[in-house]
């Protein structure tokens, strides 16, 4: 089984020419969020998954779900975390998770893709986007080969600053940084729900046609970079910026 979190796409898209290569089937773990139930997944091949990088690690809502969620048959675990430079440190850490849940680790691996955090990162522009996503794919490929081999992915070098990253650094970027509250949706907004819709942790509520965040957000970038008519902005920081989404619905 290949689970999957996406805000934007791009790990969605890994995903997709993983499961294109193995034959096994994709599940969204937005869905499974959103829809708050604890969740048991029996799998004859192995488990991947496929995230973002958030701070240098994965996701922390990914790591509370898997964390949370039963897993039984085939007990190989892959990660492929999708980022826009470094995934840090994100192995020990996903090792951490492994040996928590009986599952073996069979390798981590990172893929470039496109710099989606509008919040707090410029932005490439949608050719150079294109371009990346393009140059990604047969890394990717390759990955997928490896898993229906069942072959252990390379051991990442893992430097002090990597440690240091997705240790004091992650520990001190999510309460400082991760929170809704400077999202606002200007006058442009056509009232549609879909950031409402597409949020994972359902922290969208719309009001007099208008979204409201509740409190409860992971800055996946679903809700601005989806938004048809760009009226979502992240302080004054994101104006300006190319949001990157490809994600299908």
């Amino acid at each position: 089984m290949i689970f999957y979190f996406s805000g934007t796409g791009n790990s969605q898209l890994a995903a997709k020419i993983i499961a294109e290569t193995t034959g096994d089937e994709m599940i969204s773990i937005n869905d499974c969020l959103k829809k708050g139930k604890e969740n048991t997944f029996k799998s004859r091949m192995p488990l991947v998954f496929v995230t973002p990088t958030y701070a240098w690690r994965m996701p922390k809502v990914v790591e509370e779900w898997i964390r949370k969620t039963e897993f039984s048959g085939n007990g190989k675990a892959y990660f492929v975390l999708t980022c826009d430079g470094s995934s840090g440190n994100a192995m020990a850490y996903v090792k951490k998770i492994c040996k928590e849940k009986k599952l073996q680790f069979n390798g981590i691996a990172s893929i470039p893709m496109p710099e989606n955090y509008v919040a707090m990162f410029q932005t490439p522009d949608e050719q150079e986007c294109k371009n990346i996503v393009e140059a990604a794919k047969p890394a990717i490929a390759k990955l997928a080969v490896q898993i229906q081999k069942v072959e252990k992915f390379p051991h990442p070098i893992i430097s002090l600053r990597d440690k240091i990253l997705s240790g004091p650094i992650n520990g001190v970027y999510y309460p400082l940084l991760v929170h809704d509250r400077g999202f606002n949706a200007s006058s442009a907004c056509i009232s549609c729900g879909k950031c409402a819709r597409r949020c994972p942790l359902n922290d969208i509520v719309m009001v007099n046609g208008k979204p409201r965040w509740k409190g409860n957000c992971t800055h996946c970038m679903a809700c601005i970079a989806g938004c048809p008519a760009e009226a979502i902005e992240y302080k004054k920081s994101s104006k300006g910026r190319h949001r990157h989404y490809i994600m299908e619905e």
